[in-house]
């Protein structure tokens, strides 16, 4: 390969395949009746159910159904397992269907075009879920759906999730929190008493220690435990000797920040046993710990977990690695092996992927974090790009990516950044972004330029920034606020935050207060971090990609970027796509913007 961007050759990844290889699973859930996974496919952008049992997987969704809650925007938590099959919710109208294992169609249980459903939970022919109301404002409850009627499990915070019933159905527990707070800042872990009547006793604070809590498991006795950053790290606690208190645990983030519902990373066994995985350095483990006190670790060769579940034979987990795309797969618990079950195909031959490695940096009188992946075949210093993950609140993992792999294969260097207020490194480095976006991240991007650099590692004259949503206004703040980079990429980024502000959802409607600050008392430094203010500061080529149906980052303010950089003279191309929201999801789209992307860059640098 060039160590310079050039036209691509046909063995090369093209964008169309580094889309198509985009399949990924969600929301594993096992059973008596097998195995449960939701599927989202770029070819056509539906989420769709599929079923594992003898040794054979089916497509559980019929055609005009997409499984995928928008509680909070951003969902989780779409389907559950029933006595005789499946509860999930449809992408469509967000309402609540109800659908066997047999072939008849799904049939609706709730009929309520106001409301949105998620984290559905399945208990002896209730479905538990977050209830989320649009009206003359938004809100939300836990509610219990039974033939179409809603029982009010809980009301009056601003936000629920999680919620879960104890085996023998005497106790219900949840975690809640109101705003300003976020779920990764300050959250109350809540719990319910059955009464003698069979009714539900008073709601009882169970933890509320300026911490983080999610997660929330009842052990086969009834036992109550939920993972906590109260110690530094999201460990498991739990009711022990009368008391909340740790269980043993890895120094190590037990999960990453909650953006999405009904996510799985731990399991409780008992008072002193559980499955977990957990991150060491960024890169995700997968152990059981035992009663007496063992750690017995599994699949080492994979990189992250995601959406545990097991049973007497098999642990069941979402994985992938630095060489494999996200897979569906079953370890067993015997000897540990390792079989596939869905996804994980070859994208690359071994000797054509590049292979993360970890960064740990100066920046600011700091450290931050990141993963460099070089350019393959490079024998000099090569152009960069510098990925910036969303959030910010959000994390990068060592995995196959193959839009990364995209860019490896065509001369380019990728530096994967997990900026200060990252997760995956515990709270202290998550709550570093407090009141400093905007300033933190940039100096950490344009840190990371100047490490690989003196390192040899890439040309520090042609690197790139480029980033989605939060990470598109790290990338416009880097490019209106200092000089390392020759160009960048704003997908569906943030441009005007005060305008964000008005604009956004519930869920993140006290967002920016945490990451800015006041926008009336602190309007100056929102005037300072704003880089549709200081567009004229911006000398160099911008590309953007927006979504028309965009709820969280709306069109206007990509609009408005554009127009200013080009009433300035700076080349700025837009890209608008009808029918996309936030983040895109038709195969079409998205490779069309990754080999924009691609293209631009190679005419800034007069290939």
């Amino acid at each position: 390969m060039s160590a310079t961007p050039v036209s691509s050759p046909a063995a090369e990844l093209t964008a169309a395949q580094a889309v198509a290889a985009g399949t990924d699973f969600a929301e594993l859930k096992a059973g008596t009746m097998g195995l449960f996974w939701n599927e989202f496919r770029p070819a056509d952008g539906a989420c769709r159910v599929w079923h594992w049992r003898d040794q054979q997987a089916r497509c559980l969704t019929p055609d005009g159904f997409s499984v995928r809650s928008r509680v909070y925007e951003y969902g989780g938590g779409s389907f559950c397992l029933s006595d005789d099959g499946i509860i999930f919710v449809n992408e469509k109208d967000q309402q609540v269907y109800r659908q066997g294992l047999d072939p008849t169609p799904p049939l609706p249980l709730t009929h309520n075009e106001q409301c949105r459903y998620g984290d559905l939970q399945w208990h002896e022919g209730q479905v538990l879920a977050v209830e989320e109301r649009h009206g003359e404002g938004v809100e939300h409850r836990l509610v219990a759906l039974v033939e179409g009627s809603a029982e009010v499990l809980a009301e009056g915070a601003d936000f629920y999730a999680s919620p879960t019933i104890s085996a023998d159905g005497q106790r219900l527990a949840w975690v809640e929190w109101d705003r300003p707070a976020q779920p990764w800042t300050v959250t109350r872990l809540m719990c319910r008493a059955r009464q003698s009547d069979g009714s539900w006793g008073a709601a009882r604070c169970i933890a509320a220690h300026d911490e983080s809590l999610q997660q929330p498991r009842f052990d086969a006795q009834g036992r109550l435990y939920c993972l906590s950053d109260r110690n530094g790290f999201w460990q498991p606690w739990g009711e022990l000797d009368g008391g909340w208190q740790p269980l043993p645990a890895k120094p190590a983030d037990h999960a990453a920040a909650p953006w999405q519902l009904g996510t799985c990373t731990w399991l409780a066994l008992g008072p002193q046993s559980y499955l977990a995985s957990w991150f060491e350095g960024g890169f995700g483990q997968l152990g059981l710990r035992n009663v007496d006190g063992q750690v017995e670790r599994f699949a080492s060769a994979y990189s992250r977990f995601r959406n545990l579940a097991m049973d007497a034979e098999y642990i069941y987990a979402i994985a992938a690695s630095p060489i494999s795309p996200p897979a569906v797969i079953a370890i067993d618990r015997t000897n540990h092996e390792v079989h596939i079950l869905a996804g994980g195909a070859e994208l690359l031959p071994a000797e054509c992927i590049s292979l993360p490695q970890s960064m740990l940096y100066e920046s600011a009188g700091a450290f931050a974090r990141g993963f460099f992946y070089p350019a393959v075949g490079a024998k000099s210093p090569t152009p960069l790009v510098v990925f910036i993950h969303g959030g910010p609140t959000s994390a990068c993992y060592p995995v196959l990516d193959p839009r990364i792999q995209y860019w490896t294969q065509r001369g380019f260097a990728v530096a994967d950044l997990n900026y200060r207020g990252s997760t995956g490194y515990g709270r202290e480095y998550r709550q570093a972004l407090h009141l400093s976006w905007g300033e933190s991240d940039v100096q950490d991007a344009c840190a990371a330029v100047q490490h690989l650099a003196e390192r040899g590692l890439i040309d520090a004259g042609k690197a790139f920034i480029r980033g989605g949503s939060a990470g598109g206004y790290t990338t416009l703040c880097a490019l209106a606020f200092g000089d390392v980079f020759r160009a960048g990429a704003s997908l569906y980024g943030v441009s005007d935050p005060v305008a964000l502000g008005r604009a956004t959802h519930k869920f993140e409607g006290d967002y920016l207060d945490w990451l800015i600050g006041d926008p009336q008392q602190d309007a100056e430094r929102y005037r300072q971090r704003t880089p549709l203010l200081h567009a004229a500061q911006i000398n160099v080529p911008v590309i953007f990609f927006q979504g028309e149906l965009d709820a969280v980052v709306v069109p206007e303010q990509t609009r408005s970027m554009l127009d200013a950089l080009k009433l300035n003279g700076i080349e700025a191309v837009g890209h608008f796509y009808a029918g996309e929201r936030h983040g895109f999801r038709k195969a079409e789209n998205l490779a069309h913007a990754l080999e924009e992307e691609w293209k631009f860059y190679c005419r800034v640098l007069g290939e």
